[in-house]
């Protein structure tokens, strides 16, 4: 796929940040420059099932295998879900399996998620039912969420959990309900309680995430994102956009993906948005957060 511009140029090419997207067509890098949405194109063909990036180090699951930096191969086999974490790569299979590729001492995972990981071995580190999105050690699944804890996968609490947040205080939506883990999990929004951006009002929710620092996060419903400004604030803000599957922040900015295919950035009050020509579209990660 040839890369496409948007007509207006970038006028401080420095500030442009990447983005990649997963799909069933491959991997998609997407340009990004404040609140524009600009030149996009595949970086590596594959059923990509999940992305994930924190700080330079990037992983990506696909129908084959886990890849990491450059899309190099790590010898894992089918997986549905990925995550970067202090530890390494962690990655789950689609028969529940959840593996850790480890990464270097230094808790920075650099070695193994930028591409040097591929003389390292999988570690089987325990197994989940239904796995569906990965957060740093905190795994989302049908049973529930898990915690990666010297080793070992540790159940956490909750049910039917649809996705997770490690960064700051954890965060996890379940079908119906948003949860806070404090004395154990809190919840924030929806459930039996209703009111504002609940699922009974927007839809059932399907992820959640937080910027580098735990501060800022949002969720996403079926037809509206939510958004927190801090991690002190008790109120979530809705906006009414549909059709969100996934999210991350690049600096100041919120990009997201969705269902039908297009790419949407969140800033200064307003969305920008352009349609990539996707089909399945499954998740987004922004290298360098």
């Amino acid at each position: 796929m040839p890369t496409i511009a948007e007509k207006r140029v970038f006028t401080e090419r420095d500030d442009v940040v990447r983005a990649l997207a997963a799909s069933s067509i491959g991997v998609v890098g997407i340009s990004l420059s404040g609140d524009i949405v600009g030149e996009f194109g595949i970086e590596h063909r594959c059923d990509a099932r999940d992305a994930a990036a924190r700080g330079d180090a990037v992983a990506v699951a696909t129908d084959e295998d886990v890849l990491v930096g450059d899309f190099e191969p790590t010898g894992h086999g089918p997986a549905v879900a990925v995550a970067v974490t202090g530890d390494g790569v962690i990655a789950a299979a689609p028969d529940g399996t959840v593996s850790l590729l480890a990464g270097d001492s230094n808790g920075e995972a650099d070695d193994d998620a930028n591409g040097a990981g591929t003389g390292a071995s999988w570690t089987a580190v325990g197994a989940v039912e239904d796995p569906r999105r990965l957060d740093g050690r905190l795994v989302a699944a049908g049973d529930g969420v898990h915690r990666l804890t010297d080793g070992e996968l540790e159940y956490a609490g909750l049910d039917d959990a649809r996705d997770v947040s490690d960064r700051g205080v954890p965060l996890a939506v379940t079908g119906d309900a948003l949860y806070t883990l404090g004395n154990g999990w809190m919840r924030d929004l929806g459930g039996d309680g209703g009111g504002d951006g609940t699922p009974t009002e927007s839809g059932a929710f399907r992820c959640v995430v937080a910027d580098a620092e735990g501060e800022r996060a949002v969720a996403a419903t079926d037809a509206a994102v939510l958004e927190r400004a801090d991690a002190t604030a008790t109120e979530w803000v809705r906006h009414d956009e549909s059709g969100v599957v996934d999210a991350a922040f690049a600096g100041r900015h919120l990009v997201a993906v969705t269902d039908g295919g297009e790419a949407r950035v969140y800033a200064d009050g307003g969305w920008r948005g352009r349609t990539l020509g996707l089909p399945d579209v499954r998740a987004v990660a922004v290298p360098g957060e």
